[in-house]
C-alpha cells in the first residue's frame, strides 16, 4: 500500500508535463493547447474517482474474509442486515416514483424553454445523480453491516485486531461515496463538453441537474433514516433504561435490533448520502461559477482539486489502521490531520502548475487553504462541546443530579453557546476568501467557492471516521448481545467511545462545509440570473429573507414530531411484549424483533415524503410569486437560520448523549441512579436533534439552493420581474 503511495506522489508530481502534452484527434484548436489541459484534468479526475472505487471494493472484500464470530453472533447480524435492506428495499421503491416524476418535470420545463436535446440531458443527468447518492448509501450500509459482526469477533482478539477492521469499514464508504460522485461528475462534464461539443455553461447545467439529483435524494435519505434511527433509540431507551432499568443492548428488549438497524440506514447510509450531497454541490457550484466566468481552466479545475483530496485521502489510509497504539481516537485524529498535510503538498502542486496566468493560481490555492483550515477548525469546535472529556458535556452531567429540567436547560444553554465559534470562522473565512482571491485576478465569488471545495475535498476521510462511528457502536450492541464477555465489550467500549467523537467532528465538519457550499450556490444563482446587488429595503427581498428563515426551523419541527409520533407507537409495542409474552422480562422467551423493525421502517417511509417535497417547492413557488431578488433573500435567510439551527441541534444532541455515557461510566451515581435517568430523558431529546433534524439541514438548505440554480434561469423566461 505505501508503495502505491509513493507512486501516486509520483505520478502527480509528473502531472504539469501531462497537462501541457497536445492531444491529437479532428478537435482542432478545442483539444489543443489550453484543451490539452483540461482533458489531462479530466482524464486524471476521472481516474482519480474510477481507482477510488476499486480500491473501496478491494477493502470490502478483505474485510469479508474476516472471521464473522459464533452462531449467536451470525444471527444477531442477520437480523440486522435482514431489516437494513428491507428498509432500503423499502424506501428505494417509495423514492423511485419521486425520482421519475421530477426528472419529467425538469426535462420538460427545460425543452419548452430551451430545446429537446438540453431538457432529456437534464432528466438524465437528474436521475444519474439520484442513482448515485443510492448507491452510496446503500454499499455504505452493506459495508457497516457486514463489518460490525466481524469488528466484535476480532474485538475478542483485542483492540489492535478490532481497530482496522472497524476502520476500512468506515474506509469503504468514505473512498467509494467520493470516487462514485468525482467519477460521475467528470465523465458527465467529459461527454458533453469534450464529445459533444457543448459550451461551458451548457455542460455545467447538466453537471447542476446531477448534483441537484443526489441532493434530493440525500435529503430524503437523512430524513427517513434518521427518523427511523431515532425512533428505535428513543423507545430502547425510554422503556428498557427509564421504566425498566436493563442495558441498552439488552437482547430482552424489543426494539433492540430496531436500534442496531438504524445505525445502519440512518448514521452510516443518512450521513454518508448528506456528505456526498455536499461533496458534488461543492464541486458544480465552483465549476458553474468558472463557467459564468467565461474561463475554461477555472471551470475544470475544481475537479482537479477534487482529485488531490482523494489521492490525499487514499495515501493517508495506508497509515492511519497501522497507526494503533492504545487509542482509536489517536489513530483517526492522525487520519484527519495527515489527510490534510497531504492535501496541501498536492493541491500546491496541481495549483501552481495549472498554467493559472501569473499569480492568480494564488487566487484560487489561498481561499482553498483557508476552507480547509475552517473545516479543522469548526471539527475540533464540535468536538469540544461534545467530547465526553471536555467540560460542557461533564457540566450537563452534574446538571442531571439536579433533576431532568436542569439537565435540559444546560444541554440546551450550551448548544446555543456552541454557535459561536463555528459562525465566527465561517464569517471569517468568507472573508478571507472573497479578499485573497480578489487581490490574485480570480473572481471573488470563485474564492468563496474554491474555500467550500477546500473544506470538502478531505472528505473521504471525513465520512471514513464518521463511518467508523456506528460501525463500533453496532459491535458494541452485537458483542453485548452475543455473551461475548467483560474483556471484550471493553474493546469494543474504546472502539466506541472514539466513534462518538468522531461523528461529533464529522457532525460539526457536515455543517460547515453545508454553510460554504451553499455561499457558494448562492453565488452560483447570483451569477446565473444577473444580480449584481440586493436592496435590502426592498419589500420583496425582506418578504424573502423572512420566508428563508422561517424553513428550517419549521421544517425541523416536521422531522421532530415525525420521530415523535413512530416513537409513540414503538414505545406501546415495547410495553405491550413485556406486558403480553411470558417470560421476556426474565430473559427465558424472546421478543418479537420484527414487529419494532416494521413499525420503525413504515413510520420512517410515511413521513420522510412531506419535509423533502417541502424544501423543493417553497424555493419555486417564492421565485415565481416575488421574483427572482426574494429568492435572493429567501436562499440568503435559509443559509442563515439554516446553519445556525444544524449546528445548535447537532452539539447539544452530542453533549447530551456524551452527559449520559459520563454517568454510565460510574459518574454521579452511575447506571440506574436518578442522575442516570434525568440524563436519559436528556439524550432522548438530543437524540432527533443530532441525529434527524440537525443534519437534515446541511441536505434541506443545499437542495433549496440547488432548485434556485436549476430552475430560475428557466422559470425566468416565463416569470420575468
Amino acid at each position: 500500500m505505501i508503495t502505491k503511495s509513493f507512486l501516486c506522489v509520483q505520478m502527480i508530481v509528473n502531472f504539469p508535463v501531462l497537462g501541457w502534452m497536445r492531444v491529437s484527434g479532428n478537435g482542432g484548436n478545442h483539444l489543443k493547447n489550453v484543451g490539452g489541459v483540461l482533458m489531462a484534468w479530466l482524464v486524471f479526475s476521472t481516474l482519480a474517482g474510477a481507482g477510488s472505487m476499486v480500491v473501496a471494493l478491494l477493502l470490502f472484500e478483505r474485510i469479508l474474509r474476516k472471521d464473522p464470530g459464533t452462531g449467536r453472533m451470525l444471527e444477531i447480524y442477520s437480523a440486522i442486515k435482514e431489516g437494513a435492506l428491507a428498509y432500503l428495499r423499502r424506501q428505494n421503491r417509495t423514492l423511485a416514483v419521486f425520482v421519475l416524476v421530477m426528472a419529467i418535470i425538469l426535462g420538460v420545463v427545460a425543452t419548452v424553454l430551451r430545446n429537446a436535446t438540453i431538457g432529456l440531458s437534464m432528466a438524465i443527468a437528474y436521475v444519474l445523480g439520484s442513482a448515485c447518492t443510492t448507491l452510496a448509501a446503500y454499499l455504505g450500509m452493506r459495508a457497516a453491516v457486514e463489518t460490525n459482526v466481524r469488528v466484535a469477533s476480532a474485538a475478542r482478539k483485542g483492540l489492535k485486531e478490532a481497530f482496522p477492521v472497524a476502520y476500512y469499514g468506515g474506509a469503504v464508504m468514505g473512498l467509494f461515496v467520493v470516487g462514485i460522485s468525482l467519477f460521475g461528475i467528470t465523465v458527465l462534464f467529459f461527454v458533453f463538453r469534450e464529445l459533444l461539443g457543448w459550451a461551458d455553461v451548457d455542460a455545467t447545467d447538466v453537471v447542476l441537474s446531477f448534483s441537484f439529483g443526489a441532493s434530493a435524494l440525500a435529503l430524503f435519505a437523512k430524513a427517513g433514516g434518521g427518523i427511523y434511527t431515532k425512533t428505535a433509540d428513543i423507545s430502547a431507551d425510554l422503556v428498557g433504561k427509564v421504566e425498566l432499568g436493563i442495558p441498552e443492548d439488552d437482547p430482552r428488549n424489543p426494539a433492540v435490533i430496531a436500534d442496531n438497524v438504524g445505525d445502519n440506514v440512518g448514521d452510516v447510509a443518512g450521513m454518508g448520502a448528506d456528505l456526498t450531497d455536499s461533496y458534488i454541490a461543492s464541486v458544480a457550484a465552483t465549476m458553474v461559477i468558472g463557467a459564468e466566468i467565461g474561463n475554461p481552466k477555472l471551470v475544470t479545475l475544481p475537479l482537479l482539486i477534487a482529485a488531490m483530496g482523494l489521492f490525499a485521502s487514499i495515501i493517508a489510509l495506508a497509515f492511519v489502521a497501522r497507526s494503533i497504539r492504545r487509542s482509536p481516537g489517536r489513530a483517526l485524529n492522525l487520519g484527519t490531520f495527515l489527510t490534510c498535510g497531504i492535501f496541501v503538498v498536492l493541491l500546491l502542486i496541481a495549483v501552481r502548475f495549472s498554467g493559472l496566468e501569473g499569480n492568480s493560481w494564488l487566487g484560487v490555492f489561498l481561499p482553498t487553504l483557508a476552507g480547509l483550515g475552517a473545516g479543522v477548525v469548526i471539527g475540533l469546535t464540535s468536538d469540544y462541546f461534545t467530547s465526553i472529556e471536555k467540560k460542557p458535556a461533564r457540566r450537563i452531567a452534574e446538571a442531571s443530579v439536579t433533576g431532568t429540567a436542569i439537565n435540559i436547560l444546560m444541554g440546551f444553554s450550551y448548544g446555543m453557546v456552541s454557535i459561536t465559534p463555528p459562525i465566527l470562522c465561517i464569517a471569517a473565512t468568507t472573508i478571507a476568501a472573497w479578499y485573497l482571491a480578489k487581490a490574485f485576478g480570480i473572481d471573488p465569488f470563485y474564492g468563496i467557492a474554491s474555500a467550500a471545495l477546500g473544506m470538502l475535498s478531505i472528505v473521504g476521510t471525513v465520512i471514513s471516521a464518521d463511518a467508523y462511528g456506528p460501525i463500533s457502536d453496532n459491535a458494541k450492541g452485537i458483542a453485548e448481545q452475543a455473551s461475548l464477555g467483560e474483556e471484550v465489550v471493553a474493546v469494543t467500549d474504546m472502539l466506541d467511545a472514539a466513534g462518538n467523537t468522531s461523528k461529533a467532528i464529522t457532525k460539526g465538519f457536515a455543517i460547515g462545509s453545508a454553510a460554504l457550499t451553499v455561499l457558494a450556490l448562492f453565488a452560483a444563482y447570483a451569477h446565473l440570473v444577473n444580480i449584481k446587488s440586493l436592496e435590502l429595503m426592498s419589500p420583496q427581498v425582506i418578504a424573502g429573507l423572512f420566508i428563508g428563515v422561517m424553513m428550517p426551523p419549521v421544517l425541523s419541527a416536521m422531522l421532530i414530531l415525525a420521530v415523535s409520533r413512530n416513537s409513540e407507537r414503538m414505545i406501546e409495542e415495547i410495553r405491550r411484549q413485556f406486558r403480553e409474552i411470558p417470560g421476556l422480562a426474565e430473559g427465558t422467551a424472546k421478543p418479537d424483533y420484527a414487529k419494532c423493525v416494521d413499525i420503525a421502517t413504515a413510520g420512517a417511509l410515511r413521513e420522510l415524503l412531506p419535509s423533502g417535497i417541502v424544501a423543493i417547492v417553497a424555493p419555486a413557488l417564492t421565485l415565481i410569486v416575488l421574483g427572482k431578488e426574494a429568492l435572493a433573500g429567501f436562499l440568503a435567510g435559509s443559509i442563515l437560520s439554516g446553519i445556525i439551527f444544524a449546528l445548535f441541534m447537532a452539539n447539544a444532541g452530542g453533549a447530551w448523549d456524551n452527559a449520559k455515557k459520563y454517568i454510565e461510566e460510574g459518574h454521579f451515581g452511575g447506571k440506574g441512579s436518578e442522575a442516570h435517568k434525568a440524563a436519559v430523558v436528556g439524550d432522548t431529546v438530543g437524540d432527533p436533534f443530532k441525529d434527524t433534524a440537525g443534519p437534515s439541514l446541511n441536505t434541506m438548505i443545499t437542495v433549496m439552493s440547488l432548485v434556485a440554480e436549476v430552475f430560475a434561469p428557466l422559470l425566468l423566461l416565463i416569470f420575468s420581474r
